[in-house]
């Protein structure tokens, strides 16, 4: 039997709001936490991002708040500002009564501003534990009337540090509340709090599939012996040509170095990380959004909001540490039933994390090879080719014909427009393919190497002796 939002006990306004947003079924998180949560017990999740968790809190919430009241009565943590706007837009989504207004609070934003519109009324405050404490020791952030209390990814909130600040914030809140918790995963300190806040909670899991999208190419690159990971990565972003992908890197510093590193080369990229200002953070999700920039280098945990429809590439310029983390990335491509690809970056001594990679999401991994000049020469000849093709239908071509006319009473009209093409195409490849040097094709080239015993020179090698291939970096 298919359940139904009606059937798990949501009203008829909620439900035609639903329908009017695109869902008509309930996740299987969904299913099995509305039933509690309305119910007034407390509820203990576990979840992968994106099984619709935000709505499995949201909904029993909206469906009970009093409007008519003013004052804080849900409260919802989250590890990331990022987190914390998404899941505020969500619940405003979800809510169909102008009377209920969601707040969020985060730090890098103006405190004076959410102060203000805390003392106007917000029924829901949505906020990084940090920002919470601030304006709970303020006196601004009142949890008198606190009906709910959720605490979304806490897995991350423990990864991050946050959780003797989420201990601090359960402390202050009445104890005749509703409390949620929702993680991924659930280590022994997250049980130990939900020992400890939550009454008899019920216990709700939903095992993630394991296999990840078929319709992702997943795809690895071993970098070469000798070879810089950013070096690796060039020929494959020429060959691939994203047209938006999210590069996920360990660390801040090297998601700054890559980005400048790509930026010297002319590609539309820019950085995503923790050191960015929340103003600097929205100014670049607003313009990947809006293809103004078309590839984001990010760290994992700031990339937790990071959320761009129609992402073509995700590429693993460093692999995560889990394999759940794994199936996360790659996730945000291939979405509503489009093709994604999913590219990795690997030295040999990670082979064993490919594959247990491999038998996690219970699918073989392509090992693909550097592409050389050669190829990506073709590929861009391919591509100006079609481009051509486009212009030669277009209006504006009549504006050129007397030009050839004119030159071909000089020269063969042939060489006329290979001419044409040779000069629009040199301006538009990348600037290595510019350059004969040998230094610039992307594939290994043997150097040559001091004598030893193995390839030391003789009379009858003539002193050529050389060492097997070891590509400058």
């Amino acid at each position: 039997m298919t359940l139904s939002f009606k059937s798990i006990g949501l009203s008829e306004v909620r439900v035609k709001t639903l329908e009017k947003l695109g869902f008509t079924e309930p996740t299987e998180i969904q299913s099995q936490a509305i039933p509690h949560l309305l119910s007034g017990r407390d509820v203990v999740g576990q979840a992968q991002t994106g099984t619709g968790k935000t709505a499995a809190f949201a909904l029993p919430i909206l469906e009970q708040i009093d409007a008519k009241n003013k004052s804080v009565q849900t409260l919802v943590l989250t590890p990331t500002r990022e987190l914390a706007l998404q899941v505020c837009q969500a619940i405003r989504k979800f809510n169909t009564d102008r009377r209920i207004y969601i707040l969020s609070v985060y730090g890098g934003q103006a405190i004076d501003r959410q102060i203000q519109s805390l003392r106007r009324g917000s029924q829901i405050v949505v906020g990084t534990p940090g920002r919470v404490l601030d304006l709970l020791s303020r006196g601004d952030l009142k949890l008198n009337n606190l009906e709910w209390l959720v605490l979304d990814e806490a897995d991350e909130m423990l990864n991050m540090g946050f959780i003797q600040d989420v201990e601090k914030i359960l402390a202050q809140a009445p104890a005749e509340r509703q409390t949620a918790f929702f993680s991924a995963t659930m280590a022994p300190p997250i049980r130990e709090l939900a020992a400890k806040f939550l009454r008899s909670p019920v216990t709700v899991t939903v095992q993630q599939p394991k296999a990840a999208p078929s319709h992702i190419n997943q795809v690895a690159y071993v970098v070469p012996r000798g070879w810089t990971k950013s070096r690796s990565l060039q020929p494959i972003l020429e060959m691939e040509d994203p047209e938006a992908a999210i590069i996920f890197v360990r660390t801040r510093r090297s998601a700054a170095e890559l980005t400048r590193q790509l930026q010297a080369a002319g590609h539309s990229v820019d950085e995503y990380h923790g050191d960015l200002t929340q103003a600097q953070r929205e100014r670049l999700l607003l313009r990947f959004r809006q293809r103004q920039v078309r590839w984001v280098v990010a760290t994992d945990i700031a990339a937790r909001g990071l959320h761009v429809e129609d992402l073509t590439h995700v590429i693993n310029y460093d692999l995560p540490d889990s394999v759940e983390n794994y199936v996360h990335r790659i996730g945000r491509t291939g979405r509503a039933g489009k093709e994604g690809v999913a590219i990795s970056l690997v030295h040999p001594l990670d082979k064993p994390k490919l594959r247990a990679i491999e038998r996690h999401t219970r699918q073989r991994l392509e090992m693909g090879n550097i592409p050389t000049r050669a190829q990506i020469e073709a590929h861009h000849l391919k591509k100006f080719q079609g481009q051509v093709r486009d212009a030669l239908t277009s209006e504006r071509i009549a504006s050129f014909l007397p030009i050839v006319a004119q030159m071909s009473e000089e020269y063969d009209p042939h060489t006329v427009a290979a001419a044409a093409l040779q000069m629009v195409y040199d301006k538009t490849r990348p600037a290595w393919m510019r350059s004969n040097e040998s230094n610039s094709d992307f594939s290994p080239k043997p150097n040559k190497a001091k004598p030893t015993k193995r390839n030391r020179p003789t009379k009858r090698n003539n002193g050529k002796g050389v060492s097997p291939a070891t590509p400058p970096n």
